[in-house]
């Protein structure tokens, strides 16, 4: 058991370090299209986060391993509108400023996370479920982006062809990670004896968070707090919408109705919370990252009660 859980660390760390690099190539891209900042965070280098999670689930998928990549898709959210949150606002040493533009577009995504859970309260995912999915995950994206974004213009002296290679060449680094991630995932979840969505959720969910962490800190850091807050929903997004019906389009499934009573409705309630903070005063302070770090560990515990 040692030894898988060496390989499972190690297969998750090229997922890590492989989308470290995309993000790094693709917001270079995104810089010499000219794009927003708030446009670069919250699509282009969300877009490559969930990157690691889309991989995985697909494998999951191909594999007949559904319920390993949907709870790595719902406990990932959790952590990302908890505990990554609060470790941004903890390790870059401030508060983070919240833009009126996030705050007005909050019940968007109230509306994105609500349909997944609706449609998978019977246990199942069909192929126009999925369907359904990436329409509501396009159509979130393109009302966020149609107020953003007006001309595309390349600057020339930004573009470098060499980006865009180390791009795809960081993808497959994460294709080929999610791989062994998914496969070692399932062989630890069945030498603990426990349920594999168990171990997507709180072991390689939590995993696949670090690249939106890590890129978010170092914006905050840098006082592009647009950026950071950008990618770490942009990412939530994706993976309860466009990833999940990827999911079900590859392969319908049914899975524990557990995973959307009790994950489910841990990462609505994240989302109510943090957008609530983040009405309160327009600020995420440290009190309140405080609270969400006491949020996901409620939600651990609750899980580990429920699957044991």
């Amino acid at each position: 058991m040692l030894l898988t859980i060496v390989l499972l660390l190690v297969a998750l760390l090229v997922v890590i370090k492989s989308a470290d690099f995309s993000i790094r190539y693709s917001a270079s891209l995104a810089e010499s299209l000219s794009l927003p900042k708030y446009i670069i965070g919250f699509v282009v280098v969300a877009l490559i986060s969930v990157l690691p999670e889309l991989f995985i689930a697909i494998t999951s998928a191909m594999e007949k391993l559904p319920a390993f990549g949907l709870g790595t898709l719902f406990g990932s959210n959790i952590a990302d509108l908890t505990l990554v949150f609060g470790l941004v606002v903890f390790l870059s040493g401030r508060n983070l400023k919240i833009e009126s533009k996030l705050i007005k577009n909050r019940f968007l995504h109230f509306g994105a996370l609500i349909v997944p859970l609706l449609l998978g309260l019977n246990g199942y995912y069909s192929r126009i479920d999925g369907l359904l999915l990436i329409i509501v995950g396009g159509l979130f994206y393109y009302l966020i982006l149609k107020n953003n974004v007006y001309a595309v213009k390349v600057d020339r002296e930004k573009f470098k062809i060499k980006n865009l290679l180390f791009l795809l060449l960081s993808m497959g680094g994460i294709l080929l990670g999610a791989h062994f991630t998914v496969k070692y995932g399932i062989d630890l979840a069945h030498s603990l004896k426990v349920n594999s969505a168990l171990i997507g959720m709180l072991i390689v969910g939590l995993g696949t968070t670090l690249p939106e962490l890590f890129f978010s800190i170092k914006a905050a850091r840098h006082h592009h707090d647009d950026l950071a807050l950008g990618d770490i929903l942009g990412t939530v997004v994706a993976d309860a919408t466009i990833i999940v019906g990827i999911m079900a389009l590859i392969s319908p499934f049914s899975f524990n109705s557990k995973i959307v009573y009790v994950t489910g409705s841990f990462m609505l309630l994240a989302a109510v919370f943090l957008f609530y903070f983040m009405k309160s005063d327009r600020r995420l302070n440290k009190k309140e990252a405080a609270l969400l770090f006491v949020f996901y560990l409620i939600f651990i515990f609750t899980e580990l009660f429920v699957n044991r």
